[in-house]
């Protein structure tokens, strides 16, 4: 549903980098402020962006990996994240 909201252009600029800084849009960072301002954030006001490994190359500019070493980049980050060996 659209709506009309008037906002200061401090605010409207202010808003605008907040969401620029976290990847969104200014609809998903206004619907996310809505949502947690209700106190309902059972409702899923954006999808959370996906973040992928950042991957160290001894040559910078390129990178050599094959679909196992990909694999095995994720395994270890999966067994970071849940404190598995």
């Amino acid at each position: 549903m659209r709506t009309t909201v008037d906002l200061s252009p401090e605010l409207l600029r202010a808003a605008k980098a907040e969401a620029a800084a976290r990847g969104e849009t200014l609809k998903e960072f206004l619907a996310r402020a809505v949502t947690h301002e209700l106190g309902n954030p059972a409702v899923p006001a954006y999808r959370p962006r996906v973040q992928l490994p950042l991957v160290r190359s001894s040559k910078p500019g390129s990178v050599d990996l094959t679909n196992e070493g990909i694999e095995a980049i994720f395994a270890a980050e999966d067994a970071e994240k849940h404190g598995s060996a």
